[in-house]
C-alpha cells in the first residue's frame, strides 16, 4: 500500500467512525434521535402492551389452555421475538408485547382469537349458507349455531395446524401469491369429503370474527390435508390472511378482558448503567490491547469502535428487540471480535520472531489466522441460525443479536483491522518494535501429563451439581431455583394512593415485599397513566397473600379493595422448552458435522461437543449450588457459553491441525498437542480476560437482575478457558490413541 493510499485509508477510517458515532448517538433530524434511542427494547428495558383474554363459555381443560398459549405465543412473535404469553387463573391468557404503546392497534390486528370457521357454500338442503352482496362482500344467511346443527361447518380453527404465506411462479411466468394450509388428521378427512362435493362448482368460505376473510373456489378434491388459497394480490395480503387463520386456529375462543400499557421492569437506571458498563468495559479493552500489542492494538481498538457502531445501526435497521439475553449475544460478539484480533496479532508476533519483515509478518499473520477465525465464527453462526429458525421467544432474540455480532466481528477483524494496520505501515510506521513484542517460543507445558487430574476435577464439579440437585429436591426446594418464567407464580395488582417511580418502587416497596414473601426475585411492572403497579412473585399461599395485603395497608395506606391477586403460569411453556431443546440439539449436530467436515476427523468434532457439554454442566452446577434464579436469562447464559466454548476449542484444534501437517519424524503425538496448547495459551488467557472484564463491569455496575445474569456468565467464561486449555486437547488425544484409524 502506497503512502497516499495509506493516508486516504486512515482519513476514510476517521470519517466512518465519525459517521457511525453521529448516527448511533446524535442522529439526524431536529429531534436528534440516534440509533441508540431508536433501538427496540424489551419489556424488561422499556415496557409495552399487556392484553388479557378470557375464555368464552365453560372453563377449558388445561391441555386446551396450554395449546392455546403456545399457538398464541407463536402468533404474537410477529411483533417481537421477546413477546410473552402466560396463563392467569383457570381461564385467562395474558400477552405482553414489548416496544408497543398502542394497545388498540394490536387488538385490531389480532382480532378475536379462536372464532374461525370454514363454511360450505350450500347446506344439505341446497339453500345458500352465505351470499355475495352488491358491494362484493359476503353475508352469512344463517347463524353459526344453525350451521353447526346443519353440518355446514366444514372445518373449525382447531383443524388447522398451520398457515403460511408464500410466492410462486404462475403459468404466465409472473409472480403469484398464495396461502398454504396444513390440516390435522381429522381436518384432512373432513376437508377431503367437503372438497370432493364442492369441486369445480362451489366455494368454501373462511369466516372469522363475524366476517368472511376469504371465499375461494374449490378447484378439485383435496385429500392430503394440504391446501392452497391462490389469487392473493400481494405477499402482504397473503401474510395477513395466513396470520388471521393462525390466530383463529386456537383450541378455545377468547374475548378481551382488559388491555394496558405497562412500563419497563428494570427502569431507566438499568439501561443507563448497562450503557456505562459497556463503555467502561470497551475502554479497558482498548487500553489492554494497545498496551499489549501497541500499534496493532490501536488498529483493533478502532475496528472495535466501528464494530460497536455498526451493531447499533443494524439493531435499529432490523428492528431487533433488545433485552438482557440480547445483550448477552452482543457481549459474545465483542468477545469474538477481540478474540479474532488476538489470534491475528499472535500470528504476526510469531512471524516477526521468525525473522520476517513487518509487511511479510502482517500478510502471513492474517493469512494463517484466517482459518481459525472463519471456522470458529462459522461454527457459532451455524448454531445461531438453527436457534433462530427453530427456537422461539428469548432463544430467537438471542440468536438474532448473536448472528449480527458474529458477521460484523468477522468483517471488522479480517477486513477493517487489516486496512487500518496496513495503512499505518504505508504512512511510515514500519519499525518492528511498534508491532508488539516478539513471541519467544516457550517450552511446551505438559498439559496431557496432568489430564487425569483435569478429568477428576471436571468429574467432581459435574457430579457435585447432580448431588446438590438431589439434596435440594429432598428438602423440597426444587432441583433448581426456577423463576416465574419457568414455574409461574402470583401476580398482585396494587393501586396506590400516589404514583411511584420505578426507582422508588425498587427502593421503598420491593424490599418490603421480599421480606414478606421470602422471594428475592420480585418482578415489577407499572401500568402507565394510572397508580397501579403489578408485582409478580413466586406462588403465594393464603397466609402470604394476607401478609402482603396487610403490609400494603399498614405501610403504604392501600385499601384492601385496591389489591387484586391472581396465580399466573410460566411464560416459558413446555412446548417452548421443547423447541429450545430441539434447537440446541440440532445446532449441536450441525456444529459437529461442520467440524468433522473441516477437520476431516470425527474425533475433533466429538471431543469439541463433549467439552461443550462439560462447560454447560459445570455452569449448571454453579446454578444449583449458588441457587441463582433460573429464568429467561438462564437460556441466554447457557447459549452464550455454548458459543464461547466452541470458538475457544476451534482455535486449539486449528493449531493441532497445522502442526500435524508439518509433523517431524520421530515427533510424538503428545508433543504436538502440548505444543499446540502452549502456543495458543496466550490467546486463551487474553480472550477470556477481555470478555470477562466486559461482563465483570456489567456485574459491578448493574442492577440486581443484571447481576443475576452476569455472575453465571463469568463462571462460564472461566470454565470455557479451563476446558479449552486443559480438557479439549486431552480428549482428542485420548480418542486419537484409542480409536486410531486403520491403515
Amino acid at each position: 500500500m502506497k503512502k497516499n493510499k495509506g493516508i486516504l485509508s486512515l482519513i476514510a477510517t476517521v470519517v466512518v467512525v465519525a459517521i457511525l458515532g453521529f448516527t448511533a448517538i446524535v442522529g439526524f433530524g431536529p429531534t436528534g434521535t440516534g440509533s441508540i434511542k431508536n433501538i427496540n427494547l424489551g419489556l424488561d428495558l422499556e415496557g409495552g402492551v399487556s392484553i388479557t383474554y378470557q375464555v368464552k363459555g365453560d372453563t377449558p381443560s388445561q391441555s386446551d389452555m396450554d395449546d392455546t398459549k403456545y399457538k398464541l405465543q407463536r402468533r404474537v412473535e410477529q411483533y417481537s421475538t421477546e413477546a410473552t404469553v402466560y396463563q392467569e387463573g383457570d381461564n385467562r391468557l395474558s400477552i405482553e408485547i414489548p416496544g408497543v404503546k398502542d394497545a388498540n392497534k394490536i387488538l385490531d390486528e389480532l382480532g378475536q382469537p379462536g372464532s374461525l370457521f370454514f363454511i360450505a357454500e350450500k347446506g344439505k338442503d341446497g339453500t345458500p349458507n352465505y351470499t355475495m352482496q352488491a358491494d362484493g362482500k359476503y353475508k352469512l344467511e344463517k347463524t353459526i349455531e344453525e350451521l353447526k346443527e346443519a353440518g355446514s361447518i366444514v372445518l373449525t380453527g382447531t383443524d388447522v395446524k398451520n398457515a403460511q404465506a408464500g410466492a410462486f411462479e404462475g403459468k404466465m411466468k409472473n409472480t403469484e401469491y398464495a396461502v398454504s394450509l396444513t390440516l390435522n388428521k381429522d381436518g384432512a378427512k373432513k376437508f377431503a369429503d367437503a372438497t370432493k362435493k364442492a369441486a369445480g362448482k362451489e366455494t368454501i368460505g373462511i369466516y372469522y370474527d363475524g366476517e368472511f376473510i376469504s371465499v375461494p373456489m374449490v378447484q378439485s378434491e383435496i385429500a392430503n390435508g394440504e391446501a392452497q388459497i391462490t389469487g392473493m394480490e400481494s405477499f402482504e395480503t397473503a401474510e395477513k390472511l395466513a396470520s388471521t387463520i393462525r390466530i383463529g386456529g386456537l383450541s378455545v375462543e377468547l374475548e378481551e378482558l382488559r388491555s394496558n400499557v405497562v412500563g419497563a421492569q428494570l427502569g431507566q437506571q438499568a439501561i443507563t448503567t448497562s450503557l456505562k458498563a459497556g463503555a467502561i468495559g470497551l475502554a479497558i479493552i482498548f487500553v489492554f490491547m494497545c498496551a499489549v500489542y501497541l500499534l496493532p492494538g490501536l488498529a483493533s481498538s478502532i475496528a472495535l469502535l466501528i464494530y460497536t457502531g455498526i451493531i447499533l445501526v443494524l439493531l435499529n435497521a432490523f428492528d431487533v428487540t433488545l433485552t438482557l439475553p440480547g445483550i448477552a449475544g452482543i457481549i459474545l460478539g465483542i468477545g469474538m471480535a477481540v478474540d479474532a484480533n488476538v489470534i491475528i496479532f499472535s500470528r504476526v508476533g510469531e512471524e516477526l520472531s521468525a525473522g520476517k519483515s513487518v509487511r511479510a509478518a502482517l500478510t502471513t499473520g492474517f493469512d494463517k489466522a484466517k482459518s481459525a477465525i472463519l471456522d470458529g465464527n462459522i461454527t457459532t453462526l451455524i448454531a445461531a441460525a438453527v436457534l433462530w429458525m427453530k427456537g422461539s421467544g428469548t432463544v430467537k432474540g438471542f440468536a438474532q443479536t448473536l448472528a449480527l455480532g458474529i458477521i460484523v466481528s468477522m468483517f471488522t477483524a479480517l477486513i477493517v483491522t487489516r486496512i487500518i494496520i496496513f495503512a499505518f505501515y504505508a504512512v511510515g510506521l514500519q519499525n518492528a518494535k511498534m508491532y508488539g513484542r516478539k513471541v519467544v517460543e516457550r517450552k511446551p507445558i505438559d498439559f496431557l501429563g496432568k489430564r487425569k487430574i483435569f478429568y477428576v476435577i471436571s468429574g467432581v464439579l459435574i457430579l457435585a451439581g447432580f448431588i446438590f440437585m438431589g439434596v435440594h429436591a429432598s428438602q423440597g426446594k426444587g432441583t433448581l431455583n426456577y423463576s416465574l418464567e419457568f414455574k409461574g407464580g402470583t401476580a398482585t395488582n396494587v393501586t396506590f394512593e400516589k404514583e411511584y417511580t420505578l426507582e422508588e418502587i425498587d427502593k421503598e416497596i420491593v424490599p418490603t415485599i421480599e421480606e414478606v414473601t421470602g422471594d428475592k426475585n420480585v418482578q415489577v411492572q407499572k401500568v402507565e397513566g394510572t397508580k397501579q403497579v403489578i408485582f409478580k412473585t413466586q406462588v403465594l399461599d393464603l397466609a402470604q397473600r394476607e401478609a402482603f395485603s396487610n403490609v400494603m395497608h399498614e405501610k403504604f395506606q392501600v385499601e384492601e379493595t385496591a389489591i387484586a391477586t391472581e396465580n399466573i403460569s410460566s411464560t416459558v411453556s413446555s412446548e417452548m422448552r421443547q423447541d429450545a431443546m430441539i434447537a440446541v440439539l440440532i445446532a449441536t449436530v450441525c456444529m459437529l458435522l461442520y467440524i468433522w467436515f473441516r477437520f476431516k476427523d470425527i474425533r475433533f468434532a466429538t471431543s469439541a461437543v463433549v467439552a461443550l457439554l462439560h462447560d454447560v454442566l459445570v455452569v449448571l452446577t454453579f446454578y444449583v449450588i449458588a441457587r441463582v434464579s433460573v429464568g429467561n436469562t438462564f437460556i441466554a447464559c447457557m447459549l452464550t457459553i455454548v458459543g464461547y466454548s466452541i470458538n475457544a476449542t476451534i482455535v486449539i484444534f486449528d493449531r493441532i491441525r497445522e502442526e500435524l501437517k508439518f509433523k517431524k519424524r520421530g515427533q510424538d503425538l503428545d508433543e504436538i498437542v502440548n505444543k499446540s496448547i502452549t502456543m495458543t495459551l496466550t490467546r486463551s488467557v487474553y480472550t477470556s480476560l477481555t470478555t470477562f472484564v466486559m461482563v465483570a463491569v456489567l456485574y459491578i455496575m448493574g442492577v440486581s437482575s443484571i447481576k443475576e445474569f452476569a455472575l453465571p456468565l463469568m463462571v462460564g467464561i472461566i470454565c470455557g478457558a479451563y476446558s479449552s486449555v486443559c480438557v479439549t486437547g486431552a480428549l482428542w488425544y485420548d480418542m486419537k490413541k484409542h480409536f486410531a484409524k486403520k491403515a
